[in-house]
């Protein structure tokens, strides 16, 4: 981060709110690092008052923590912490799959089958080589919570919960023995969307975000007894895409 973001936008702290949260999730902004007010500000070529309110939104993605007289931390991810999220998570995208079979226009289907098939050239093109989730577009479980088409549930995953289960993602990168079962997986939610079989969908969902889970702890229980945090798989040099 030593290039100088020139910011121009109406809602500036929102524009440096997202760059923060796409540094953290990649671990440009290490976990447990001290949020340095003065070096971001010069960073991002902005007064103090729009980042203070970029930071006190990063707060409420819990991304970062706030202690008295010590100031803004990035979170530490721990294994409990992953449990109960995704204890969570899984039952709030069970539920937005559930609703996306009955709300999904088919447009949006065809869409998603697109991108699945981009998914799949990825690993055709890189002999299997594992690729981890892109933000936004790209984003094969976001774009089914927004199908739910249901207010409150989107606002809890995406504004609550979306940006830390990122950064739980990446962790499992380097875990997966079968790169493919993971698409294997979204591609039989988006049938059962497809075919508006809701009990399905979210069955299935439910089944995939479990195995994450798994695999996560495994990979966190490994990091705990080598006393190694789990890596943050970097994305700047290949164009990945896509998993859990």
């Amino acid at each position: 981060m030593n290039n100088l973001i020139s910011i121009k936008s109406a809602t500036l702290s929102e524009d440096i709110a997202q760059q923060l949260t796409n540094a953290i999730v990649q671990g440009d902004i290490p976990q447990g690092s001290k949020i340095s007010e003065p070096e971001l500000a010069k960073q991002y070529g902005v007064s103090r008052g729009p980042l203070r309110e970029a930071i006190v939104k990063l707060e409420g993605l819990g991304l970062v923590t706030r202690t008295a007289n010590v100031g803004a931390r990035v979170i530490q991810l721990n294994t409990q912490d992953m449990l109960d999220t995704f204890t969570m998570r899984e039952a709030l995208e069970g539920m937005a799959a559930r609703l996306a079979a009955s709300n999904m226009p088919s447009d949006e289907i065809d869409s998603l089958y697109a991108l699945l098939d981009k998914h799949q050239a990825h690993l055709d093109a890189n002999q299997d080589e594992h690729y981890v989730q892109q933000g936004g577009n790209d984003d094969f479980h976001l774009r089914i919570i927004h199908a739910s088409d249901n207010a409150k549930l989107i606002r809890l995953l995406t504004e609550e919960l979306y940006a830390v289960i990122r950064m739980y993602r990446r962790h499992t990168a380097d875990q997966r023995s079968d790169p493919r079962q993971a698409l294997r997986e979204h591609k039989a939610i988006l049938d059962a969307i497809a075919n508006h079989e809701g009990d399905l969908a979210e069955l299935l969902m439910r089944r995939h975000i479990s195995r994450a889970r798994k695999l996560l702890e495994q990979a966190m229980q490994q990091a705990a007894a080598s006393s190694q945090p789990p890596s943050i798989h970097h994305t700047s040099n290949k164009n990945k895409r896509g998993n859990q």
